[in-house]
Formats: structure tokens, sequence, C-alpha cells
């Protein structure tokens, strides 16, 4: 497998028919629209040779350019479905961009705007763990949850609880337990085959790296809640985002 990630084309997918929180890509986050967070996050990354934005929405186009993003083609509807899985979204989007221009990327970074928490470091780290690993085929963004499901993950059978998990073996402090990372969404580099093959269930379809960041910028938005929740974080400075007006932490 060629090693070279470079260059690299930055996907960022905001369709426009959200069933959780109406209008999410485009509701103002901290004074910008959520979508921008992810297109100033891209801008300020180094080593991207391009960056857009796959939208079905003249809408959300609309707000994207404002924000100084590229919509170089609208979507087709039968992409922007409900039940539209990501990876045919971004297959569909790298040919239209490797027609265009007459080249071939060799890597592809999806920035989903729902995932704001990211920094230009974290796209860094991954560009730089993706090239030095020719046996990975991507890289994914993990965070420890505040808790780990290896020692409180029960479930009930016959009406009891049981262990979720038969990891634990014989250890009985929490401490002693392997480590648990999920998956958050800030951030996914594929090589760019990969993608274009658009594997249906790509987390079994290859090696990926874990991508390891604080589980407190790993915040996703997809209702009210978890909208309201990362207002909070950044308006009480217990994130800090460079691209918006530094905050003093607030003491609890």
């Amino acid at each position: 497998m060629n090693g070279s990630i470079d260059p690299c084309l930055a996907i960022i997918p905001a369709r426009g028919g959200s069933k959780g929180l109406p209008g999410k890509n485009i509701r103002p986050l901290a004074g910008l629209p959520l979508i921008a967070h992810s297109l100033r996050c891209a801008e300020r990354a180094d080593g991207l040779a391009r960056v857009i934005v796959s939208t079905d929405a003249q809408e959300i186009a609309a707000v994207a350019r404002a924000a100084g993003g590229d919509v170089p083609f609208m979507r087709p509807a039968e992409l922007a479905l409900d039940d539209t899985p990501t990876m045919p979204v971004l297959a569909h989007a790298l040919e239209q961009v490797e027609l265009a221009e007459g080249r071939r990327y060799a890597s592809v970074l999806l920035l989903e705007p729902t995932s704001p928490g990211r920094l230009p470091d974290d796209i860094a780290r991954a560009r730089q763990m993706l090239a030095a690993d020719e046996q990975a085929i991507g890289v994914v963004a993990c965070s420890r949850p505040s808790f780990n499901p290896f020692y409180v993950g029960v479930v009930e059978r016959g009406g009891y609880i049981a262990p979720a998990y038969d990891v634990i073996g014989p250890q009985t402090r929490r401490q002693d337990v392997p480590p648990f990372l999920r998956i958050n969404g800030a951030l996914y580099l594929w090589r760019r085959d990969f993608v274009h093959a658009a594997h249906p269930r790509w987390l079994a379809a290859g090696k990926h790296l874990a991508l390891e960041i604080p589980e407190v910028r790993a915040f996703s938005i997809d209702d009210q809640l978890e909208f309201d929740l990362a207002e909070l974080m950044l308006q009480n400075g217990l994130v800090q985002l460079p691209w918006l007006p530094a905050r003093a932490k607030v003491s609890t």
C-alpha cells in the first residue's frame, strides 16, 4: 500500500433534512452557523489540498458560501435521504471533485458539522498517524467516556443484572479493567481508494488507528439537548476554539 496521503480532500457533508434538530447545520452556535465551525477548523489545518461542502440544500449552500465555504456541486436527492450512509456521499463528492480537477487525491478527511469541538491539531495528528502507518486504511477520532462500560456495563438476564462484557476477568477494581474508547465523530481520515470503494461496513473493512481526543471536546450535536450543552461549554470556557473569542473558564 502506498503510504502517501497527499493531496488530501476534506469533505464537510451537510444534509438539509435533519429530523432530530431541524436546521441544525446552519443554526448559530456561539455566534457562528454550526457548519462554519468545521470550515474555520479546516482553514486553520495544514496540509489540506481542498475543503468542500456536500449538501442537497440551497439554504445550507448559501450559508456555507457566506462563511467562505466551497460548494462546487449540489448533492443528488438520492444521496440525502434519512437512511443514506455516509460512505456513498463521500465517494460521490470525491468522484465529482476528481473529475472536475482532472487529478487524483490520496486521502479523504471527513469533517461532520455536528462535531464542532475538533481542533486543527487533531487533523494534523491524524494525518501524521496515517502517513506513518502504511498498513492502516484510516484514522478515527475516539475518546474515553467518563465511565468505563467494561466495569459498570450490565444487562438483564432472567430478571437479574449480569455483566455485559466478559473481558474483565478476575479484576475487581475499576482501575484494573482495560481502557474503553468510543468513536465520537470528530473526524475520520481515510485513504482515497477505501473511500472510493464505499464500504457499507467500513470499520470491519480495514485497519483503523484511534486518534484520542479529550471527551470534553467530543460532543456530537443531533438534538436540542446536545446543542444546548455544547453552547454552555463554549460560553463558559470549558471548551476553547481558536476561531472564537477566548472566554474565562467559569468555576463550579
